[in-house]
């Protein structure tokens, strides 16, 4: 029995000293998973609350405002502000501004006075099931707790709340993860691929190779991003396929707004890929690097969990995730027939973005020649 176990001490002694001496296994064995644990821990919040809320109060009367200080007080709504038009309240829901509008009728004040129904519609945005079932569910409550106090005398309630659910009326939950998971699916196939391509270049050493050739850093970067770039295009062209036919996801919008405004995205992500490529001297540290950047995606970015519910902190580091503005575009074009003109913000950023990234990928490349 002595002998099967022969050699153990001195093989577990050696493999700690290798351990130990190797800052990077440390790094990622003990830095990463804590440090991973404390920002999600801190900011993923799985209530909703402080949902961004337009109103038309059409009735500008004290029982109107009254209601909207309740809709306000129930931390639920956060009304940000007032819409001048129908038209109005509609657009800002489409451009994803707010996720709840509130109308109050004209004639709210005067029906509670005479005793008749008064009406409220409610308009939510259901391209986000979790928010459009808690927004329903509180408007009701809301609407509930305001009526018990003017009963009708034949029993009836005096404000009758009537939400309408947009975009997403069945409150399918494919219509809101599979677009989301496509920017997903497409940062972690990107950014691994062009990654792990340049890093297996140079442990052959045939990259120092390219580096002593005239071709200009700026060039090498373009044409290494260029087949991957086509082959992420064509790989969000066949998701699209799969989540129209397979999962029945309808497309609103555009589909041709969709795929220009996804090239942004496809060049930030491909800089990305560059700038681990350019750090990472294995292809394992370039394969940690590149999966340390799914969760922060998953996470931060308003793919699961509402990104206004984080704090201040988190909602500054999810401006600066790629994937938080790509599915600001997803969701916009694909579940609320959203363009150009309501998405042009989360496209113009992303190419400052990708156009960023990209460059200091050619800086980093450059510095490494010298």
């Amino acid at each position: 029995m002595r002998q099967a176990f022969s050699g153990l001490i001195p093989i577990c002694r050696n493999e700690y000293l290798h351990i130990i001496r190797d800052p990077g296994t440390l790094f990622f064995a003990l830095f990463i998973p804590m440090t991973q644990l404390l920002l999600f821990g801190f900011a993923i919040d799985t209530n909703v609350r402080q949902i961004p809320t337009v109103i038309l109060d059409e009735s500008n009367t004290q029982e109107s405002r009254r209601l909207l200080q309740r809709f306000a007080a129930s931390d639920v709504f956060r009304i940000e502000k007032s819409a001048a038009s129908v038209a109005d309240l509609y657009e800002e829901v489409r451009s994803g501004k707010a996720s709840i509008a509130i109308r109050i009728s004209y004639d709210y004040a005067r029906n509670l006075l005479r005793g008749s129904p008064a009406t409220v519609q409610v308009l939510i945005d259901g391209s986000d099931s979790t928010v459009a079932g808690q927004a329903v569910n509180t408007a009701t409550g809301v609407a509930l707790e305001q009526s018990l106090a003017r009963v009708l005398p034949d029993g009836k309630l005096p404000i009758d709340v009537r939400p309408s659910i947009l975009y997403n009326p069945a409150m399918r939950s494919a219509n809101f993860f599979v677009p989301g998971l496509t920017a997903v699916l497409l940062q972690v196939m990107i950014v691994l691929l062009i990654a792990l391509s340049i890093v297996r270049e140079r442990e052959k050493g045939t990259l120092e190779q390219l580096m002593m050739t005239p071709v200009r850093p700026l060039g090498l970067m373009v044409g290494k991003m260029l087949p991957y770039g086509v082959l992420g295009f064509c790989e969000l062209l066949l998701i699209l396929l799969v989540m129209r036919g397979v999962f029945g996801v309808p497309v609103h919008g555009s589909v041709g707004e969709l795929l220009i405004m996804s090239l942004p995205f496809l060049l930030t992500v491909l800089g990305m890929g560059l700038v681990i490529s350019t750090k990472a001297r294995t292809q394992a540290a370039a394969f940690q690097l590149a999966m340390g950047t799914v969760l922060p995606s998953v996470f931060l970015s308003g793919y699961i969990f509402l990104v206004s519910n984080m704090p201040p902190f988190f909602q500054g580091v999810s401006r600066v995730i790629p994937v938080t503005y790509f599915i600001l575009i997803l969701r916009g074009v694909i579940l609320r027939g959203a363009g150009f003109r309501e998405l042009w913000l989360p496209a113009l950023i992303l190419t400052g973005m990708g156009c960023g990234a990209t460059l200091v990928a050619a800086r980093l490349f450059v510095n490494q020649k010298d």
